[in-house]
């Protein structure tokens, strides 16, 4: 299994760990990642504010990266990242008049619209399946709060629903752990304006990870760099928003499939997080 590996701008400085993690698991299931050789950014949430065309035009080019290297799909982390490449993909495929406008905005690049875009969520679940995951150290004891965010499942597809996915919980049992029924797992977190609107993303933040809290979870899963600022390093303010002490580590679901694979801890930027998850997996016996 080859895949084109765009990680974007988060994975390569804020969110480390999910680069390492990613790239860990991919190791012992056998993915190879084949990163993009001169990747750009893909736009983030300014592009389509700004210029449609640039919206497109930027991951666009991402895209035009990967044909060039032979590779037809394309593993990208950050839900942003991967809701900008998707929506580019679908939208260039589907009107060749587009494709050639965009064309004209990338010097020395051609776009056939021939790549399709995936999260390695779905390429775990999907493409390599479940069924052939080997767990050598389960996560038995850990009640998890999967968090999808308003990113990860748009644009619908045919694999998850937008409303209420469970990919991530699936992949949360099959590693031994306890995924809870989490109401708010696909409600926004306000990531996009957390430095403009701090008050409003705070605001929603809290009540997200209460909502975790009262169900019981000891930590929250998730795909999304930007969620995982707001959720992890914005805890503090959340929990005086909320008036409650809530102390819930935010990790990557790839940390927790390269825990239970058994990576070891040292290498999946376990020390960068806000809250730490050292008492937690202490407790479950990493």
């Amino acid at each position: 299994m080859t895949y084109a590996y765009y990680p974007g701008c988060s994975l390569t400085s804020g969110s480390k760990e999910y680069d390492l993690s990613l790239r860990a698991v991919c190791e012992v299931l056998g993915i190879e990642l084949r990163e993009l050789e001169d990747w750009n950014c893909c736009g983030a949430i300014h592009a389509s504010v700004t210029d449609p065309l640039l919206a497109l035009t930027l991951p666009a080019r991402n895209l035009a990266l990967a044909e060039e290297q032979g590779l037809t799909e394309i593993v990208t982390p950050c839900s942003g990242c991967y809701k900008n490449l998707r929506t580019a993909s679908k939208a260039i495929q589907a009107d060749p008049a587009l494709r050639q406008e965009v064309n004209a905005a990338l010097p020395g690049h051609t776009l056939k619209g021939n790549v399709t875009v995936k999260h390695p969520l779905y390429v775990i679940v999907q493409d390599y399946g479940l069924e052939r995951l080997k767990v050598p150290r389960p996560l038995k004891g850990l009640r998890v709060a999967c968090y999808y965010g308003c990113w990860l499942t748009r644009p619908r597809d045919e694999f998850d629903s937008p409303e209420n996915p469970q990919a991530m919980d699936r992949l949360m049992r099959a590693l031994g752990a306890e995924a809870i029924p989490y109401s708010a797992r696909t409600q926004c977190c306000g990531g996009a304006v957390l430095l403009s609107h701090t008050h409003v993303s705070v605001k929603l933040t809290g009540k997200l990870l209460l909502a975790a809290k009262e169900e019981g979870a000891d930590c929250v899963a998730l795909g999304c760099p930007m969620c995982q600022v707001a959720l992890d390093a914005y805890q503090s303010r959340a929990e005086r928003e909320v008036g409650v002490q809530l102390d819930l580590p935010i990790l990557y679901f790839t940390q927790l499939l390269a825990l239970a694979l058994g990576v070891d801890k040292r290498s999946l930027g376990l020390r960068r997080h806000i809250v730490s998850p050292a008492p937690l997996l202490e407790r479950l016996g990493f």
